[in-house]
């Protein structure tokens, strides 16, 4: 009988800390449940999940303490330091037939793709922002959409992107220079985009078409048996929409706020971030409530019993799965028309407006709030069916060239 594949997966953190790692968790429990056997490779960080193979991960580097520490880190980007050894060690016991790359920049190196690859490994990479194109990751620069860096990464340095700091800039520089397209390209079988938005700048910057797929993040089975938990009835949405997510410049919540205290229906805000305390004592009313950070529950609460969630983006976002989790949920989105989110946003499932347009945001809003019946419960059949896992493994498994 032949014998299963190995899969080693990995990212820099193993702790739902952003989509990257939630997606890397879930794709380990699918795995696992498919009988494959798995391995994962992560960066030692106090809140990682307790793993077996913890032992072989890379040794944690910091950014932010003291001279010695930044000159580590400094130096692990370019897979300086002790990364090369602990990777080759997981390499040379797990003796993995697939590595699957997700978000491997700084913390650890993508020296460990070209390891994988000569070891012999079948290479794939899921990116999950756009730092193979852009140098500070999210195509912004002084808070507006830049593609600058596509033609010319010297910008980065320039323009000082990474955190307003020249330092900071300068090794994204370098970095950019020394883990080029052309080397890239030459270690991995195939880069995972999972927006064809994505795939599109991709190509754009000159990666070789054959080498890219385009496949949607999944919903897990047990994140919807737990949306089917909190099940409500038609008739029972409450009469409010919701934003969830990071209150940054990026995600475009200062104008949904500047649109929310012109309209009459009540809006939740449900998140943490640098711009909580400015945002929450300017704009916070009766119809206007911040939460704060949430458990999974009460964000489940939150969204299924909403008449509509917003996301007003001003960035490229890449596939967010606050939209896939919100129409898993059966509730209707309105998104910005940007990045990836109009690949979520089909018709019957909510409404797209220009990025940055506040009449239309409000136009938006007004509709969807106006609406007497919203088919809930199509909504959520429709995307669970188009976010499953199942749909998932079938295209992921082509990639695997299983």
């Amino acid at each position: 009988m032949k014998r299963m594949p190995r899969i080693l997966l990995v990212n820099k953190f193993y702790y739902p800390r952003g989509g990257d790692c939630i997606c890397m968790i879930n794709l380990e429990a699918l795995l696992r449940r498919l009988g494959y056997e798995v391995a994962v490779y992560s960066m030692v960080y106090s809140q990682n999940l307790p793993s077996e193979m913890s032992g072989y991960f890379a040794s944690e580097i910091s950014f932010s303490d003291g001279l010695k520490n930044k000159t580590r880190a400094a130096c692990r980007i370019f897979g300086l330091g002790d990364i090369k050894k602990s990777f080759k060690k997981i390499l040379n016991d797990f003796r993995p037939d697939i590595v699957h790359f997700q978000n491997i920049h700084s913390y650890l190196s993508p020296v460990i793709v070209k390891l994988a690859k000569e070891y012999g490994c079948r290479t794939v990479w899921t990116l999950h922002d756009y730092k193979l194109l852009c140098p500070s990751y999210n195509c912004l620069c002084q808070g507006k959409i830049c593609e600058a860096c596509f033609t010319d990464r010297f910008q980065v340095f320039r323009r000082k992107c990474m955190k307003g700091s020249r330092i900071a800039s300068a090794l994204a520089y370098g970095e950019a220079l020394w883990w080029n397209r052309k080397k890239l390209q030459r270690w991995v079988d195939t880069f995972v985009c999972p927006s064809s938005f994505m795939a599109q700048k991709m190509r754009a910057c000159g990666y070789d078409y054959t080498k890219l797929s385009v496949i949607c993040n999944f919903i897990e089975q047990d994140k919807l048996d737990f949306f089917h938990s909190t099940e409500i009835n038609e008739g029972e949405k409450s009469g409010y929409y919701c934003y969830v997510g990071r209150l940054s410049e990026e995600k475009g919540v200062r104008m949904l706020l500047e649109v929310a205290v012109s309209l009459p229906f009540p809006l939740y805000i449900a998140g943490d971030g640098p711009l909580l305390n400015e945002l929450q004592a300017k704009y916070s009313s009766g119809n206007v409530i911040f939460l704060g950070h949430l458990s999974s529950r009460e964000i489940v609460r939150l969204v299924k019993h909403a008449q509509t969630m917003v996301v007003p983006s001003i960035w490229y976002e890449n596939n967010p799965l606050s939209v896939i989790e919100s129409l898993c949920m059966g509730t209707p989105v309105i998104g910005a028309e940007v990045g990836g989110i109009p690949e979520l946003i089909r018709e019957g499932d909510g409404m797209l407006f220009r990025m940055g347009d506040k009449e239309e945001l409000a136009s938006a809003i007004v509709s969807v709030m106006s609406k007497d019946n919203v088919d809930t419960q199509g909504i959520a059949r429709r995307a669970q069916k188009r976010f499953s896992e199942e749909r998932y493994w079938v295209e992921l498994k082509s990639v695997y060239d299983l």
